[in-house]
């Protein structure tokens, strides 16, 4: 287990690859840990070094007192990053985590050379669906909000399957302070005007079914930076690299490749 301390808050990490190869790093999403990522492990380009992280409130990491900031979860990356002496990743964000990249591109774009957004945007919903999503919480714990944000995370192939019953499980275990914690920074975020003046190589996914981050709101933030690309991926809610790792895997070794980060031979 590897953990890092910044300032008395332990987060936990994985640093795995080959110490010397290019730098590839995760972020998660609003109720789920670094575990997010393991189907596509297997599937992605060999010599990497790969880093994830599980946020503050979720995971093994520490779960300070809720609200968070948006500049508190920023501020942990690059405290990890530095931390591993890492400059020039290609950094991985999906939702919450994509709203992290956007900020920590725009804040130090020397650790970052590129990024991924996943089913992610400069701005996602209102703060009133936030307050009412913890009011939810704080009356009657994360039941509920587990079992509305299943329809939300999955297709209809997926939802109500065996292979979903992990991710509700992640999703009730999850610390109620440390999701209300994370709730509050995606409220009072709103990166459309930082956002726009990032300029790096930017890849975009959204899932077709992804009724969290529709497809056309992430392609309204990928509009935001020239020359990103955007992609759909079919059959796939929320989670793509749940639902369909192999072609999340397949468009993220693509883009390794087309930034140079990896040799393209």
């Amino acid at each position: 287990m590897q953990v890092f301390n910044k300032s008395g808050m332990h987060i936990h990490y994985r640093d795995e690859g080959d110490p010397q190869g290019a730098a590839l790093v995760f972020c998660n999403s609003l109720g789920t840990d670094m575990r997010l990522w393991d189907q596509i492990m297997p599937l992605l380009p060999g010599g990497l070094r790969i880093i994830r992280y599980d946020m503050r409130g979720h995971g093994l990491s520490d779960c300070p007192a809720a609200p968070y900031s948006m500049g508190a979860l920023i501020s942990d990356a690059e405290a990890l990053l530095d931390h591993l002496k890492i400059t020039s990743c290609l950094f991985v964000g999906l939702s919450i985590g994509g709203m992290v990249a956007q900020g920590l591109a725009r804040k130090r774009l020397d650790l970052i050379r590129a990024m991924v957004l996943s089913n992610t945007a400069a701005k996602i919903a209102t703060q009133d669906i936030w307050q009412d999503r913890i009011d939810s919480i704080l009356a009657d714990g994360m039941g509920p909000v587990t079992d509305a944000t299943m329809q939300r995370w999955f297709s209809p192939e997926m939802y109500g399957t065996q292979a979903m019953a992990p991710w509700a499980n992640m999703l009730r275990a999850t610390r109620e302070e440390g999701y209300i914690g994370c709730a509050h920074a995606i409220s009072g975020t709103d990166f459309i005007a930082t956002t726009s003046t990032l300029r790096l190589p930017v890849m975009g996914i959204a899932g077709d079914h992804d009724s969290s981050t529709p497809p056309d709101l992430v392609r309204e933030t990928l509009d935001l930076i020239p020359g990103s690309s955007f992609h759909i991926i079919r059959g796939a809610g929320h989670l793509p690299c749940v639902e369909r790792p192999v072609q999340f895997a397949q468009l993220l070794g693509d883009f390794l490749r087309a930034t140079g980060h990896i040799s393209s031979i």
